[in-house]
């Protein structure tokens, strides 16, 4: 089989390499020769070595440093021209920016960036005028500019970030599909495994488990899941509170929140995780408060784990959650509200059933990879054929073309 196109991804930190979790070894299958560029870590390394694919590291930083930043501006630069690849996808705000910057500047003849997440949403003043200025800027760079979820791009449309004929979402969004029949399928997991699950963080097997997986920040409302949380402990002394993430110097919670929740017994701080598969096999229902979302992974996760979820109405949790069906819908920054809606689910064991297995259903027959993967072959192969001049390939044909 013919190299069909290298890509190269560039992401500002290796975790992120998760959004490629099935989709490498799905293009490679294609005929497409993948590399991943990010900062160096071991959760590189492994990614690599598990992909089979080449690796190449520059340090990015995820906050805003401009002289670091155009050093690793520069060094990007010098790995595309050593990579030589066909098409740069970039990925986050920042690894966009520098991922786009460099590819422009390396003359790469396909450049896509995939738009995540806008921070500037939750962002002010100065601050928010300069996302918005990144943002614009690696939107006019890209050939495509693909979108996480169908409200995301309404956001960034009607605030002139991108034209809408430049901008789209794969199939139904997400950034990159659920594995509901392996990784996220409840099956997996016995009734003695789950108990030794809970055992092994202290939860009592009769427990009530509410579940929160994300960064421990201010912008996933981690604040008011605390406020919450004071209430329902109260009321439901069989609830206990499980969160799967790391707590972050950026954009930290309020000291006192933090050490809260780290001194009650009944809250189980499980910290960065490879996976959170296991985590969603322990849990009875997820809580994801969050101020801004591309589109949030771990409300597809829980719900293909048949998870009932309690979400905010913002962009991105609104692709995820059918109200009332899959889940509840509240209003950011409303503390009030998630323990009114947390607190229906914690008392009726009937509607987390039934809203569970209303969501794994929901996510089966919407959000599967391979559909994800397919588009995306299928933009590549638009954008190779357009800038070589001819008609793309059937996508039964993925493979059998030369490199472009």
């Amino acid at each position: 089989m013919s190299v069909r196109a290298r890509v190269l991804h560039v992401t500002t930190v290796p975790m992120s390499l998760r959004f490629l979790r099935g989709q490498v070894g799905y293009m490679r299958a294609r005929g497409y020769e993948v590399h991943a560029l990010t900062s160096p870590g071991e959760e590189l390394d492994a990614f690599g070595a598990r992909e089979g694919i080449p690796v190449h590291t520059v340090e990015m930083r995820r906050e805003i440093t401009p002289l670091h930043d155009l050093g690793a501006l520069r060094r990007i630069v010098a790995a595309i021209r050593r990579v030589r690849p066909d098409v740069v996808h970039a990925h986050t705000p920042k690894g966009g920016l520098l991922g786009m910057l460099a590819a422009a500047a390396a003359g790469v003849p396909v450049r896509v960036y995939h738009m995540r997440g806008l921070p500037m949403m939750t962002a002010g003043g100065k601050r928010r005028a300069l996302l918005r200025a990144t943002e614009r800027l690696s939107c006019s760079l890209a050939h495509q500019v693909i979108c996480v979820s169908h409200s995301l791009r309404e956001v960034a449309v009607a605030g002139g970030l991108c034209p809408p004929e430049k901008i789209r979402v794969l199939a139904g969004g997400s950034g990159n599909g659920v594995d509901s029949a392996g990784t996220y399928s409840p099956e997996r997991w016995s009734a003695e495994e789950r108990r030794g699950l809970r055992a092994r963080w202290g939860i009592p097997e009769g427990a009530t488990v509410l579940g929160f997986v994300g960064r421990i920040v201010r912008d996933k409302g981690v604040a008011e899941l605390a406020e919450a949380w004071r209430s329902l402990r109260e009321a439901h002394p069989e609830l206990h509170l499980l969160m799967v993430g790391p707590a972050e110097p950026q954009d930290p919670l309020p000291a006192a929140v933090l050490d809260a929740l780290r001194a009650d017994p009944r809250v189980h701080l499980a910290g960065m995780q490879p996976s959170a598969a296991p985590f969603y096999a322990i849990m009875d229902l997820l809580a994801l408060p969050t101020y801004r979302e591309g589109f949030p992974n771990a409300l597809l996760e829980a719900g293909a784990m048949e998870l009932p979820v309690v979400a905010t109405r913002i962009p991105g949790c609104v692709d995820a959650v059918v109200e009332g069906v899959t889940g509840r819908l509240v209003e950011a920054r409303d503390a009030a509200a998630l323990e009114e809606a947390l607190r229906g689910y914690v008392a009726d064991p009937a509607l987390r059933a039934a809203h569970g297995r209303a969501a794994r259903r929901h996510v089966v027959e919407s959000f599967g990879q391979e559909v994800i993967w397919e588009a995306l072959d299928g933009v590549y192969r638009e954008l190779l054929a357009r800038r070589a001049g001819r008609r793309p390939a059937p996508a039964a044909e993925a493979g059998e073309g030369a490199r472009a």
